[in-house]
């Protein structure tokens, strides 16, 4: 959502306004640190993905659409489900629609597990299949962002295929 834009707005739930600075972004994750010149600001509890469940409640706050504030919920469908981009997506069927990507997915305990980010569709509205970035991994990219402004991966160069003879 930040990328390459000239000025990013942070609007906090009271309607506090707040031109942000943009620390870093990682495309592959969608992840992006940005800033703001703010105190006094309350802060998530972060939950711990070794806790999650297969078949635990989970909540999604976002503003698909525009409408600020909505919570969805469902529940935890998979754990690290590869969706092709080497990253361990948690799969749920909470309603993401545009608008979600970004917000937290949190737990019944009112912890963040985990930073919604896609939803599986050959509409583009919600069908039933969404993905959420782990907390851990976004907690990894932000720390790199953070300190260096971008991500960095080590590679080994080596693919698996099949044989045929």
């Amino acid at each position: 959502v930040v990328e390459g834009a000239q000025e990013v707005l942070v609007t906090l739930t009271d309607k506090r306004e707040f031109k942000a600075k943009i620390v870093g972004s990682d495309k592959r994750t969608d992840v992006a640190v940005v800033k703001i010149d703010a105190t006094g600001l309350p802060a998530v509890k972060v939950g711990d993905m070794n806790r999650l469940r297969v078949g635990e409640w989970v909540m999604a706050i976002g503003s698909p659409f525009g409408l600020e504030n909505t919570v969805t919920a469902g529940i935890v469908s998979a754990k690290q489900r590869d969706t092709g981009d080497y990253l361990p997506f948690i799969q749920t069927d909470v309603a993401i629609n545009p608008g979600n990507s970004g917000g937290p997915l949190i737990n019944m305990r009112g912890e963040v597990v985990g930073i919604n980010s896609q939803i599986y569709s050959r509409s583009g509205g919600f069908m039933g299949i969404s993905f959420a970035i782990p907390i851990d991994e976004a907690i990894r990219v932000s720390d790199q962002l953070r300190a260096t402004g971008r991500v960095t991966r080590g590679r080994i160069g080596v693919q698996i295929g099949q044989v045929t003879k």
